[in-house]
């Protein structure tokens, strides 16, 4: 392999999208710190603990062999699995908001699922590296991923976390797809899918009151669909150039979550229209550079495991953005370099250090 310099145009959108989460989530969430933490720089200095690990983790992995992983696949899948079962017993896994979705003591731990989603990305990786003739066969080449991806749904939906799990279904289908799979394949897949999710949807009374208030959540616009228009109306608020940073009212308890779900929404309120358009065209920036890696790379593992980072960013940060604007059902998906959040925050900047790796490689 001959070796090139990264891919810096890359690496300059991921580091403005963090810089903007820096700002934002000052911003957003100083109040929430101040009420609860009597310190309304708490979550900024944790975020930028989480930056700093993120960054530096970035770093080391930008500059060795991402061929590790290769052989690694197998057994992060296997750890990432016992994590997600872990999480969910009772006096191991953190119980907050009803979801058992952390591990950790303190101020230390993560959540199982942000490993698991890169663990499913490289195991598919490796897998199609070594049976990509078999792609197109349902039983050898589909059902053992399909299998894979199945159980890590089921266990992130026991959390429960229905957003997680399905980005997770989401990523398996588009990976299926980029690699070869059958269109007919996937129909039936996709058919298939569809009243099991409704079922998954509606067996919740929480998950039926958010879905039937995403079809109308102006018949009950205090209570089940309240946040959704208290996010259309900061976006709303907002117009070409924002209320100014710091302005936002929404933040002011009327958002839940304004420094994680719905942050999107008060980047919108207090820096405006161009502010979002600015971020999607980054997050296109990450798409178009993430895309041509992949199709450059002729290292079949490398490119494989490129497509699937890509999608990762590209189809998490649809789905928060879909979310704020009332496109789809509240799910509780973080927006990538952007939302506070720890184990979220270190494997995105993890998974771009092995994306932005593949980039100095050339065969």
């Amino acid at each position: 392999m001959n070796e090139d310099s990264v891919d810096y145009i890359l690496l300059l959108a991921v580091l403005t999208l963090l810089t903007i989460g820096i700002i934002m989530i000052f911003s957003a969430s100083s109040i929430r710190g101040e009420e609860l933490f009597n310190d309304s720089y708490y979550f900024l200095k944790k975020q930028l603990i989480f930056a700093g690990i993120g960054i530096a983790l970035m770093l080391i992995v930008m500059n060795i062999d991402y061929h590790i992983f290769q052989k690694l696949a197998k057994p992060m899948l296997l750890i990432s699995l016992f994590l997600l079962v872990l999480v969910l017993i009772p006096g191991i896994g953190s119980k907050i908001g009803g979801a058992r979705r952390w591990l950790g003591v303190g101020n230390l731990g993560g959540q199982p699922s942000e490993i698991a989603k890169l663990a499913l990305i490289i195991y598919i990786a490796q897998f199609y590296t070594r049976k990509i003739d078999l792609v197109q066969n349902f039983k050898k080449g589909i059902l053992p991923i399909l299998i894979v991806s199945l159980v890590m749904f089921g266990l992130i939906l026991l959390e429960p976390d229905f957003g997680t799990a399905m980005l997770i279904a989401a990523l398996a289908f588009v990976m299926l797809f980029t690699n070869g799979a059958k269109i007919w394949h996937l129909g039936a897949l996709l058919l298939a899918s569809i009243p099991a999710v409704f079922f998954i949807i509606f067996q919740e009374p929480y998950r039926k009151v958010r879905f039937l208030s995403f079809l109308d959540p102006w018949s009950d616009s205090l209570d089940t669909g309240y946040h959704i228009i208290q996010s259309l109306l900061a976006l709303g608020s907002g117009g070409l150039f924002g209320v100014g940073l710091g302005n936002s009212h929404q933040k002011f308890l009327y958002l839940p979550e304004p420094g994680t779900d719905f942050i999107f929404a008060i980047i919108g309120e207090e820096l405006g229209f161009l502010a979002t358009l600015l971020i999607l065209l980054l997050y296109l920036v990450i798409a178009w550079k993430g895309l041509k890696i992949s199709y450059n790379t002729e290292d079949r593992f490398g490119s494989i495991l490129a497509m699937g980072i890509t999608v990762l960013i590209v189809v998490q940060a649809l789905m928060n953005i879909a979310v704020v604007t009332a496109s789809i059902p509240v799910t509780g998906i973080t927006l990538p370099f952007i939302s506070y959040g720890g184990s979220s925050l270190i494997i995105f900047l993890f998974s771009v250090g092995i994306l932005l790796n593949i980039s100095k490689k050339r065969t």
